[in-house]
């Protein structure tokens, strides 16, 4: 197993890696839509769902990157959203940054997110 640390998405606030890639395939931890050039307190509070959305992807990106891959190689994506009226702005703003790639995705209703943000996003990918 290999640990990923990418100063491209925010460090883990826990006992967790950025990510973990093993057997070919990269897991990356959930992802909040914190730019990691504004560290954790200068994110908040959350802007527009869409832009969290693209955020979030982009913190997913860059540890799928550090580790050899990237969103064209992801297989399966978990959407832990914190209300479905938010849901259309979600998938715009996902079908936007991943184009015609479609993974396999699930999207989890949540009652609340750390900080008040819309999203979590977690995934797996393979390696290049």
């Amino acid at each position: 197993m290999e640990r990923i640390e990418t100063k491209g998405a925010p460090p883990p606030a826990g006992h967790y890696s950025q990510g973990i890639v093993h057997g070919g395939l990269v897991y990356v931890a959930g992802q909040l839509p914190i730019d990691p050039a504004l560290g954790r307190e200068g994110s908040l509070p959350p802007g527009p769902v869409g832009e969290q959305t693209e955020r979030t992807l982009r913190n997913v990106q860059a540890i799928l990157e550090a580790a050899g891959s990237g969103l064209d190689r992801l297989l399966q994506v978990t959407i832990y959203v914190s209300a479905m009226e938010h849901w259309g702005e979600v998938n715009e703003a996902y079908a936007r940054v991943l184009g015609d790639h479609r993974p396999a995705r699930a999207v989890v209703p949540v009652k609340e997110l750390h900080h008040g943000f819309a999203l979590e996003i977690q995934a797996i990918a393979c390696v290049r």
